[in-house]
């Protein structure tokens, strides 16, 4: 099967890196590249004329959500109601449990995938809350999310989350986790598990990986036996770490060491390791506000460091800086970790966040971001054929519609759409050749009903809150409205 995409715009990739191709045209194969250039002058199967769109390498996002919204609940909070959106240490030893039943949670990552699959993400590697859980991520869930990734068409880099401990809100005020240790254990248990059934589904399109949860919610011992995995196994890990000042906190009150010497103590440096956010290193103004090593010893480790530019804005935080972590040598590439899964719109904050962080404007150029977005992600993941457009590499293609006269007149087309637009403005995706986005519809997928399920969940993960609350305050009182809702005087 021989498929031909045209439009006025293509990424392409020529000599290492991208270029941008006027009136192009791409043709795959079955699921590889086989030609691009302006005219393709061999039959094709089917033609697609995307016309006024820009063509680019399916996008690849390594901390995508895959759960409900949180962040709309979460990223406001003043410091009384932010305790209260943690479990209280009573909720950790007498009441914890699952909010959601096993079907729910399914309906839950269906809605999720079908968003990254909407705003044009073409590889994902998971990010779940175990807030709304008894745990972490059960192997059963997994299995059951590989299924649904499998029927939407995209390529997911998967494991079960797992931890030792969690974070907890302490009656004086405090913070600190809870552990509990042999759930952790049983957690890599279950993570081999998962590895060992996609081993056997043989699927090219999903790929095992170990997904650790926070650095500090981890004991040594399970770090450690997660790293000898890795290695054993020949898996990525990535590991949530270098988050904030809590967690730098809690590390060192435990073990007397930073995140990044617990990370290097515990053997996952001998890895491939990916780490998301990466903001609390030395030059980070809350820690010395100068360089004292830790990118160099970032770089010479081969982290990947998954920046994740609008959730750090909207939490308060920023890198300090792209520029300088790119300098260092450490491979950056890109996440969402909340809603919406935009890359688009991530791209554009990290731009504008990278002036303020190192007072130019010339910063972090449009076109360092979309090469993080694509060939950085697919370096993460020690894969040459993904997040370029060349013959040999696999189709994995997405088109953007900036035609649009609210896209605004247009300079470089990179750049006016990473300013003016969205990823909303997909159009069209295919992942190994074949089709996911169609003309803006996930074909069998039944969008305005799994709206409403989705919405039915959010209300009930939004009362469950109180339920953890150290003070037992009530939905209302912990996510009250931006304004008073309205009174209508003639109920008077």
């Amino acid at each position: 099967m021989r498929t031909r995409w045209r439009a006025r715009h293509v990424l392409a990739h020529q000599d290492g890196g991208h270029v941008l191709l006027r009136d192009g045209e791409v043709v795959w194969e079955d699921d590889v590249i086989v030609y691009v250039g302006p005219r393709y002058e061999g039959p094709v199967d089917e033609d697609r004329d995307l016309g006024a769109s820009l063509v680019m390498p399916g996008l690849i996002d390594l901390d995508a959500l895959t759960d409900i919204d949180h962040l709309v609940l979460d990223s406001w909070s003043d410091p009384d109601r932010g305790r209260g959106l943690q479990w209280s240490l009573d909720y950790f030893t007498h009441r914890r449990r699952d909010v959601f039943t096993p079907d729910e949670r399914h309906t839950i990552r269906e809605y999720a995938l079908v968003q990254l699959a909407l705003h044009g993400i073409t590889t994902y590697m998971p990010i779940a809350s175990e807030v709304h859980s008894a745990w972490a991520e059960p192997y059963e869930e997994l299995v059951a999310m590989a299924e649904t990734s499998r029927r939407l068409g995209l390529r997911g880099y998967l494991g079960p989350a797992y931890r030792s401990g969690v974070n907890v809100a302490l009656p004086d005020g405090g913070r600190d986790v809870a552990f509990d240790e042999e759930r952790g254990r049983a957690g890599l248990r279950d993570a081999i598990r998962f590895l060992d059934h996609l081993d056997k589904l043989a699927d090219p399109l999903l790929t095992g990986v170990l997904l650790p949860c926070r650095i500090e919610t981890l004991t040594e011992e399970l770090l450690r036996e997660t790293a000898a995995t890795a290695r054993r196994r020949d898996v990525l890990v990535r590991l949530h770490a270098l988050q904030g000042m809590l967690e730098r906190e809690l590390t060192q009150r435990r073990y007397g060491m930073t995140p990044i010497q617990l990370m290097e103590h515990t053997g996952l440096f001998g890895t491939r390791l990916l780490v998301p956010h990466g903001v609390v290193v030395d030059r980070h103004p809350d820690v010395y506000g100068e360089d004292r090593g830790d990118l160099a010893t970032l770089a010479r480790a081969g982290v990947s460091v998954v920046h994740c530019p609008l959730t750090s804005l909207r939490y308060g935080s920023v890198l300090h800086s792209f520029g300088a972590y790119r300098e260092a040598g450490i491979n950056l590439c890109l996440g969402t970790d909340s809603f919406p899964p935009d890359l688009v719109r991530g791209m554009d904050v990290g731009v504008h966040l990278a002036k303020l962080a190192d007072g130019r404007m010339d910063a972090a150029p449009a076109e360092q971001y979309i090469e993080a977005a694509t060939l950085g992600g697919a370096r993460a993941l020690g894969r040459t054929d993904l997040g370029r457009i060349q013959a040999g590499a696999q189709a994995d293609l997405v088109a953007f519609d900036i035609g649009d006269i609210r896209d605004g007149v247009q300079d470089d087309p990179v750049r006016t759409f990473l300013l003016n637009g969205t990823a909303r403005q997909a159009t069209d995706s295919v992942v190994a050749g074949r089709p996911v986005l169609v003309d803006r519809t996930l074909p069998g997928v039944d969008l305005a009903a799994l709206q409403e399920r989705a919405q039915r969940l959010f209300a009930r993960m939004r009362a469950a809150y109180g339920e953890r609350d150290i003070l037992r305050r009530d939905a209302d009182a912990l996510f009250p409205p931006t304004f008073p809702p309205y009174r209508d005087g003639r109920d008077r």
